[in-house]
């Protein structure tokens, strides 16, 4: 069985797992307080262009987006995400649980466009009654999208834009930061941080055993987090595992490297499949493919293959994603590309 369900079903790429080797056996403070962490906190200020910024390491991917929304949010406040954002269809209520609502708009392509934020925080304060209503209190997106999308600078830059002009904290979910990085759009860390309040830099979909990295470019959200990392659960006794794992990515430009490496080898997918004549359910510059196949062959498929079947598309027919890791081969890419029938024959 071949597995393109999502980039992290294997382990840690060898580079990472041999700088945790490599540290086993030194004794450090805990709880992140120790020289790797520190050491990975300075690199990342210094490849973003932030030296104010603060940076701090969690576990996993939900419990970052967590921390930083509440930590954001006050109590009668909504987080604002395009109804296709991992905070409102894949978290498991994990906003809501800490008591705040997630402000759902249509996306396209998977963004959340300034005109809707706009649109929404004016007929907010618009509407006599809006204090019976929950505020909109930040803007969530991903970068990448749910579905392999890329923010260009012009959206970002006027989604911001907005954020500023009503006052909400802008955070991006990194998750697979270093797709977007490599894309076609073409991204750097620095220029990302200069039009966000708070991002995350993902390590368990690029190459690390687990690991989020937040970085907190506003002042005004960087006080007291520490305290609701411990209160969510993410405050890691050997958190220097955390940092062991970023210097190793980061030092040495490993992180692009495997991002590269993903997306490379997404777009030879991508490009086979189009040869053979398959529709796509969207166009992906990153790591995540969503082809569109009849029924008939999904099924094939799963005899040696594993994927996500995403979404219904009429009554033969699936749109599937097929996600691309550090440790996908070329010879996978080939042996999928052979296992899928050409339109014509199917």
């Amino acid at each position: 069985m071949i597995r393109f369900d999502s980039d992290y079903l294997e382990g840690a790429h060898p580079r990472v797992l041999r700088a945790l080797a490599d540290t086993n056996a030194v004794q450090t403070p805990g709880y992140g307080e120790d020289e790797y962490c520190e050491r990975a906190r300075e690199l990342i200020r210094s490849l973003c262009g932030t030296p104010e910024a603060a940076v701090h390491f969690l576990v996993g991917g939900t419990q970052a987006n967590r921390t930083v929304i509440v930590s954001a949010l006050r109590p009668h406040q909504g987080a604002v995400a395009a109804d296709s954002g991992h905070i409102a269809v894949h978290e498991t209520g994990a906003i809501e649980s800490a008591g705040h609502k997630v402000l759902t708009l249509p996306g396209v392509d998977g963004k959340l466009s300034a005109a809707a934020v706009d649109a929404l925080c004016r007929d907010h304060f618009a509407n006599e009654a809006f204090e019976h209503m929950v505020q909109p209190g930040m803007v969530y997106i991903s970068q990448p999208t749910e579905i392999g999308t890329v923010y260009t600078h012009r959206e970002l830059e006027e989604l911001y834009a907005v954020c500023q002009k009503w006052s909400l904290p802008l955070y991006i979910d990194g998750a697979r930061l270093g797709c977007a990085l490599v894309s076609e759009e073409s991204w750097t860390l620095s220029e990302l941080a200069a039009l966000c309040d708070v991002f995350t830099i993902g390590g368990t979909k690029l190459g690390a055993l687990f690991g989020e990295a937040v970085v907190i470019t506003s002042p005004a959200l960087q006080q007291d987090f520490r305290y609701l990392i411990k209160q969510n659960g993410g405050m890691l006794a050997k958190g220097r595992l955390l940092g062991v794992q970023f210097l190793a990515l980061l030092e040495d430009g490993l992180y692009e490297e495997i991002a590269r490496h993903e997306v490379e080898l997404a777009m030879e997918l991508r490009d086979g499949l189009r040869e053979k004549g398959w529709d796509f359910l969207v166009e992906s510059p990153t790591n995540q493919q969503f082809p569109i196949l009849p029924d008939s062959a999904v099924e094939a498929l799963r005899e040696d293959f594993s994927f996500s079947v995403w979404q219904k598309m009429g009554e033969d027919s699936t749109a599937v994603r097929f996600c691309t890791s550090w440790a996908t081969s070329p010879e996978q890419i080939e042996a999928l590309l052979c296992a899928v029938p050409a339109r014509e024959e199917a």
